[in-house]
């Protein structure tokens, strides 16, 4: 569903993505792990369009993503920021419904709100937090949230960055049980930015392991364990000797 081919982008003499091939295939979810400042992030921009690409192809459905509507373009996303990125001066279910109360998604006032409190219930979330505003949420149900938020206008690819920084470990178990279910039940296709193997084991069909600017490997969740990529190795076992440099 996505593709991406030889895709480079430098910030002056900062080389962080050096020539990246990846597939995210239809359906199915795609977690990429590697270490702080590896280009995770900046990847996942280049794929929504916020950052330009110096150099490769992008291509959704086999379109490349600079070309054509921009606005239909976002609107088959769904996006769960890191910090939640709730709006402190919003409601709850103003928050979920942001995208349903304007642009080409707009629904009616009434309808946006239902919509916004069935997509709570399906996050564990009651219709008496609706009306609170994100300061009076603990950090568990801000993301809670941020995760029905992302999934109110029914997206086809969901990007997850992130999803359990912040969390106490029983907390992040919940939310990756979500964002498994909900994936699943949506149909969805889904990418997923971490650091945190217990997430990476939970929600992902299929592992892209990025360092140095480059996907150094790729393979099904089940064959992480097994592969001898030695990058893949350090990382997952959080070993300060490998090809990985520590700084020390």
């Amino acid at each position: 569903m996505i593709e991406l081919q030889g895709v480079t982008k430098s910030f002056g003499s900062n080389h962080v993505l050096r020539g990246v091939d990846l597939t995210i295939p239809r359906g199915e979810s795609m977690v990429i792990i590697g270490g702080s400042g590896t280009g995770k992030s900046v990847l996942l921009k280049c794929i929504l369009g916020l950052v330009r690409p110096d150099g490769g192809t992008i291509t959704l459905d086999g379109q490349d993503v600079t070309t054509g509507d921009r606005d239909a373009f976002l609107a088959r996303f769904g996006m769960l920021f890191q910090g939640g990125a709730l709006f402190d001066s919003l409601t709850v279910w103003q928050n979920v419904a942001f995208r349903l109360l304007r642009g080409a998604l707009k629904r009616p006032k009434a309808e946006a709100r239902e919509i916004a409190i069935e997509k709570l219930r399906r996050v564990g979330l009651g219709p008496q937090v609706a009306d609170l505003y994100p300061a009076e949420l603990s950090g568990g149900m801000q993301k809670r949230v941020s995760l029905a938020r992302a999934i109110a206008a029914e997206p086809e690819i969901i990007f997850f960055d992130e999803p359990t920084t912040g969390l106490d470990p029983i907390m992040a178990g919940v939310i990756n049980e979500l964002i498994r279910e909900i994936v699943t039940e949506m149909g969805a296709t889904a990418m997923t930015i971490t650091h945190d193997m217990t997430s990476v084991r939970a929600i992902s069909d299929r592992v892209a392991m990025l360092h140095g600017g480059k996907v150094r490997w790729t393979g099904e969740i089940a064959e992480m364990d097994t592969t001898s990529d030695p990058y893949v190795q350090q990382f997952i076992h959080g070993r300060p000797d490998g090809p990985i440099e520590s700084l020390r």
